[in-house]
């Protein structure tokens, strides 16, 4: 499910899992346990999150395997993504998403999470479509994503639903730079080393200064916004546009 290369002191974590790489309990177990690993290493300065091939970042969430899922599983799963979306948003290195394909719905959470993104010149595509599901987008990921872009674009961005090209989200401010397919992975590991270079703590100072009053917010609300996430997962539109859903898989 995740592969991890170093390149100097740039850990490059590569998500594996197949062609959509879709997201489940198992893999964001995974992903939380590297991110802790990384964030421990005195060795590794930064982190690049990509994918092994280059049509899905990630598709998002596994729907044809969460969908049989009880409301005790999901529950557990529900958690365990939120918890890894804030461990990857204030993990005290730099980190940074190289968006090689399709980076939507969680695909795109997971992106939003990271200090960057860099994303190829080409046809992959990045948004957030949870409310055309009959969902939210998760509570963390809507705070995060109104810091970074302002209310009115976050706005345009979670209550259409859309799916935007690498220019458009350049210039809605949720991509940092459009790079060549086939400089994207240097052009991402020398933003980061570049970062890596400077002294750490000061860094990690700075960038706690930035997510800190993000992450207050969202864990004072936390505990609700899961738990009515979680009711509308459940209720009867959500399920009939899942199993539509389930058809992209």
């Amino acid at each position: 499910m995740i592969s991890v290369e170093r390149k100097g002191k740039i850990a490059i974590v590569r998500f594996t899992e197949s062609v959509t790489n879709p997201i489940n309990l198992e893999f964001i177990k995974k992903l939380y346990l590297e991110l802790e690993k990384l964030e421990r290493d005195p060795n590794v300065g930064g982190i690049v999150l990509t994918s092994g091939n280059d049509k899905f970042f990630s598709i998002g969430f596994d729907i044809p395997e969460l969908i049989s899922q009880n409301e005790a599983e999901f529950t557990v799963f529900y958690r365990n993504i939120n918890n890894t979306c804030l461990k990857l948003y204030t993990i005290p290195k730099p980190t940074i998403a190289a968006v090689s394909g399709h980076a939507v719905a969680g695909g795109c959470v997971i992106a939003l999470c990271c200090d960057f993104r860099f994303i190829s010149d080409g046809r992959a595509k990045m948004g957030l479509n949870e409310i055309k599901l009959g969902v939210p987008v998760p509570y963390p990921v809507d705070c995060i994503l109104r810091d970074l872009t302002g209310t009115r674009i976050a706005r345009d961005i979670m209550e259409t639903g859309d799916f935007f090209d690498p220019r458009t989200s350049h210039e809605l401010g949720i991509v940092d730079k459009i790079v060549p397919a086939d400089e994207l992975i240097n052009a991402s590991v020398e933003k980061i080393n570049n970062i890596a270079e400077m002294p750490s703590e000061a860094f990690a100072m700075i960038k706690r200064n930035r997510t800190e009053p993000v992450l207050k917010t969202i864990m004072e609300n936390l505990e609700d916004r899961q738990k009515l996430f979680i009711k509308m997962w459940f209720s009867d539109t959500a399920r009939n546009n899942l199993k539509k859903a389930m058809e992209n898989f």
